[in-house]
């Protein structure tokens, strides 16, 4: 079985999104990636040097240059024509795109999947995780998302596979690029923070939020992250957002303060390797999953830990 994985990438790098989803494709078959873009010529070979990939197929126009789901849709859906499947990580940009190329090709998509199984099968969480179902597809071509927490990154070095251009197509006319407005952090992404600090609405206000959260963040050396609640309260921006309608991560310490711990939060954070939840609940849910609980005050816990770190 022949794969083609879209590369998740700025224009410079390749996001360690696209590294888990390669480990994915892998599992099914021989692994081949879709670079889209303008000018991506050093992506082209960031691509080609991951390990157990065999060729990049590169679609390089200025129309493609915001990667634009109308535009790169098309492209894939082309190259399906010598491929058996079809695989995005489920990300913001990659759940962007894999459903246009779904509905291009007539087929049924697998999302967030957990795993590959032996059988062909697959699995992928129900319920806000709380059931993994075991899914199969009868499509002759498969279109998948994964669940880039659920798989170790292919190592970014070691590989030797081929380059070769591809058509990159036409504007699609259907949508334009007209601004992007992004945030900037120097600390971080959390889908690829070894460490989180999370605030929930306990906290009370945007002040409170950045007064406690950042400084132990920085102490640690953290991403920061927010509960559902915070980011609809105003106290941290959407991109903070985790959990099931935010970003799913799984970093090596995961530490949540003031978070009851809803379904939808913990639907995004339980995979963590360790989690660490500060509360004054002792009852709340966020301690059912925790490795290590804390029942207190969050107002003279967190200050505390940040000076004595």
């Amino acid at each position: 079985m022949k794969t083609l994985v879209l590369v998740e990438h700025d224009g410079a790098s390749i996001k360690d999104a696209t590294l888990a989803t390669v480990t994915a494709a892998a599992k099914l078959g021989e692994v081949h990636l879709l670079v889209a873009g303008a000018n991506v010529g050093a992506v082209a070979d960031a691509a080609a040097a991951i390990e157990g990939v065999g060729k990049v197929h590169v679609a390089d126009g200025a129309h493609l240059e915001h990667q634009l789901a109308e535009d790169v849709a098309p492209v894939a859906t082309a190259l399906m024509a010598g491929h058996d499947a079809f695989l995005a990580p489920a990300t913001t940009f990659g759940k962007n795109i894999a459903p246009r190329v779904a509905a291009l090709l007539d087929v049924m998509q697998l999302s967030d999947i957990l795993s590959v199984e032996e059988d062909g099968s697959f699995t992928r969480p129900i319920y806000a995780g709380n059931a993994i179902a075991t899914v199969r597809s009868k499509d002759a071509k498969k279109v998948i998302t994964v669940r880039t927490t659920a798989f170790d990154k292919a190592a970014a070095t070691g590989g030797s596979g081929t380059i070769e251009a591809v058509d990159a197509g036409a504007a699609s006319g259907k949508a334009s690029f007209v601004g992007a407005e992004l945030s900037k952090s120097e600390r971080p992404e959390l889908t690829s923070a070894k460490v989180i600090v999370s605030g929930g609405r306990a906290l009370g206000s945007s002040e409170e939020f950045h007064r406690l959260i950042d400084p132990l963040a920085d102490k640690l050396g953290a991403g920061v992250g927010a509960s559902r609640a915070a980011v609809d309260a105003g106290y941290a921006p959407n991109d903070y957002q985790v959990g099931q309608t935010g970003k799913i991560v799984a970093p090596e310490v995961y530490l949540a303060v003031g978070i009851s711990g809803a379904i939808q939060h913990l639907a995004g954070m339980k995979d963590s390797k360790t989690i660490i939840a500060i509360n004054k609940d002792e009852e709340a849910p966020i301690f059912q999953v925790a490795d290590i609980g804390l029942v207190g005050d969050l107002f003279k816990i967190v200050p505390e830990l940040t000076e004595k770190l």
